[in-house]
């Protein structure tokens, strides 16, 4: 049953749902819900008032039009029940609520453990069945337990706030082999460019527990059954609105906010994006390969492996400023403790055609080569790349598009099993130096730290005109604080951010960033209209010859090298292509093809 004011934005460390209530068969002068967390109180209160009692708060699954809301939950938990091997089989119970699932198991004889991270709800438990009961005030992930303890791991809507390789690697290690995982609740069918996201895609939820060893023995599809359920509390909430405004010390604006949540959830049932499902996995097999999300934990493991795909280091700060600073995810492959493959996403804001979005760089991603069937369909690669792609990328995901640099050969791979497929190709131009002496009409200004009030100026001006260049295309955003970010605040690495502007009247003409090293001066960056692109390469010429070096370059995605081909430099095609995620529903490759402005900045965190 929802929680949710607005369904789309739920805390991503928020874990679970309420599943169950005690019952209250009268109606005591303090409400004995009103400390629940909001709209939990309101379901619990609303369900008390009009049916004298509560003693769930999971979704019903109606058998006919006739039926309560109590008798349609009851339905719920007895089919849930009648699921499970035979007493006295041990449970873990994930999600506990507030106690009348696991009293009800209890009571026929199993030997079950509850947890719930909610300080609230174990309160409520232990206050009715006492201080000893077998409950845990903990997240599954912190959960620890020895290895294969339980018959049965057991989710009544508790699920979709976990995330899935945490249900997975617990199931794996906490439940013996052929034990069952059980798994009643809502789950996204379809997300499209309308969908905001909110639960867990059915068919990549499937597809990861197989990836696990997981053999799936029963789906059940109740969304017809339960979808009621929602006009039901609709219903009670209007009916007695008055009633918990005051028992529950609420705001008129609340209840409307909860009713409009609803009605969202019903339309989403109605139009076959959202339904109901009951899961029901055993665990057949024991993995080769364990995927897990890496955490800070493994960056020592991390490092080891770096160096031995790329043969230099990763620092400590070089690790924490290009993932720790950013809204990143990696994963990790483990064989027998020992992790041996890593697949890395860094978050980069973008503008998509002119809208903002939120895009992930695909970086770092390396496979131990002493592995067999690395590139297999079911080697570490995909395993790593196929969960990202479900996981991250697409429609209702944390990031709408992927990209990155992988070369010939890993793309090939790739796009022979489905996961990527080229949207565009780097390009490389370089130039010989020019004479140094200055252009009248421009001028040149270093940035550094010590000029925030300027660099925040000049940039947001420079990116305000480029912006309008690139309405038809794909751009990372180039404001003031993704540079100080990206290039002022680089734990290894020194480059040079240069304003052109007018000599006279101070007009910006565009931001450079430049990079010494030993092939020449690189071209990094610019932050420039289409129009003024000549201009600026001829300053970084200037520059070279200024700074003694005998080559410019930069490198550009192919769909932009007419602007630079204008200038007279010497192109050349370089191994690097620009994938577009291929595996899940999201914008099409073709709609993203030839679309993308990247340059070396945007290619790595050198």
């Amino acid at each position: 049953m929802t929680q949710l004011i607005n369904p789309n934005l739920t805390p991503p460390t928020q874990h679970f749902r309420q599943t169950s209530h005690v019952v209250a068969t009268a109606i005591p002068s303090t409400p004995p819900f009103k400390d629940l967390a909001f709209p939990l109180n309101v379901y619990a209160h609303a369900l008390l008032l009009e049916e004298g009692k509560a003693a769930y708060l999971h979704y019903g699954l109606f058998q006919h039009d006739k039926a309560s809301l109590q008798t349609a939950q009851q339905f719920s938990t007895d089919l849930l029940i009648s699921k499970l091997p035979p007493p006295p089989s041990s449970i873990l119970e994930v999600g506990v609520g507030l106690g009348t699932t696991f009293s009800v198991l209890v009571e026929r004889g199993y030997k079950v453990h509850g947890i719930t991270p909610d300080a609230q709800q174990i309160a409520f438990v232990r206050h009715l069945f006492g201080s000893d009961i077998p409950v845990s005030c903990s997240g599954l992930e912190d959960f620890v337990a020895p290895p294969e303890s339980f018959d049965v791991m057991l989710f009544q809507e508790s699920a979709q706030y976990i995330e899935p390789l945490i249900i997975f690697n617990q199931a794996l290690s906490l439940l013996r082999l052929t034990g069952d995982l059980l798994i009643i609740d809502e789950f996204a069918l379809q997300y499209d460019k309308d969908e905001a996201g909110g639960l867990h895609l059915l068919g990549d939820f499937v597809a990861q527990a197989k990836r696990f060893g997981f053999e799936l023995i029963e789906h059940m599809d109740l969304s017809t059954k339960a979808a009621p359920t929602l006009d039901h509390l609709r219903q009670m909430i209007s009916s007695h609105r008055q009633n918990l405004l005051r028992d529950l010390t609420l705001t008129d604006l609340q209840l409307s906010q909860l009713d409009d949540s609803l009605k969202i959830y019903h339309k989403r049932y109605a139009s076959g994006h959202y339904g109901y499902a009951l899961l029901h996995f055993r665990k057949k097999t024991i993995p080769k390969w364990r995927l897990q999300i890496l955490e800070k934990k493994h960056i020592g493991e991390m490092f080891n492996l770096f160096k031995k795909t790329f043969h230099h280091s990763m620092t400590a700060v070089m690790w924490q400023w290009k993932y720790e600073s950013n809204l990143s995810r990696e994963l990790g492959i483990w064989r027998e403790n020992k992790l041996i493959a890593h697949y890395g996403g860094v978050s980069r804001n973008i503008l998509l055609f002119g809208q903002p979005q939120i895009a992930v760089q695909i970086g770092d991603v390396m496979v131990d080569t002493n592995e067999r069937g690395v590139l297999t369909r079911k080697g570490p690669f995909f395993l790593m790349a196929a969960t990202f792609l479900e996981r991250y990328i697409g429609y209702g995901k944390p990031y709408l598009v992927g990209f990155g640099f992988p070369n010939e050969r890993a793309m090939k791979v790739a796009e022979r099993y489905g996961l990527y497929a080229e949207v565009g190709r780097m390009v490389e131009f370089s130039w010989h130096p020019r004479t140094r002496f200055p252009l009248w009409k421009t001028r040149l200004q270093l940035i550094d730290h010590t000029q925030n009030h300027l660099g925040e100026i000049a940039v947001t001006e420079c990116w305000y005109r480029m912006t309008a260049d690139m309405q038809a295309a794909i751009i990372g955003i180039r404001d003031w604080q993704y540079l100080q970010h990206r290039y002022l605040n680089h734990p290894n690495q020194q480059y040079h951010i240069i304003l052109v502007k007018n000599r006279f009247g101070g007009r910006a003409r565009g931001i450079m960033v430049l990079r010494y090293d030993p092939e020449g001066c690189e071209i990094v960056d610019l932050i420039t209209t289409l129009e003024e692109i000549p201009l600026l390469i001829t300053h970084a010429r200037r520059l070279a010859r200024l700074h003694g070096v005998t080559r410019v370059f930069c490198r550009i995605t192919e769909n932009f090298a007419n602007h630079f081909a204008m200038t007279g430099g010497t192109q050349q095609t370089v191994d690097i292509r620009i994938p577009a995620n291929a595996w899940s529903n999201g914008p099409s490759p073709d709609e993203l093809k030839n679309h993308w402005w990247l340059m070396s900045g945007d290619m790595d965190f050198r």
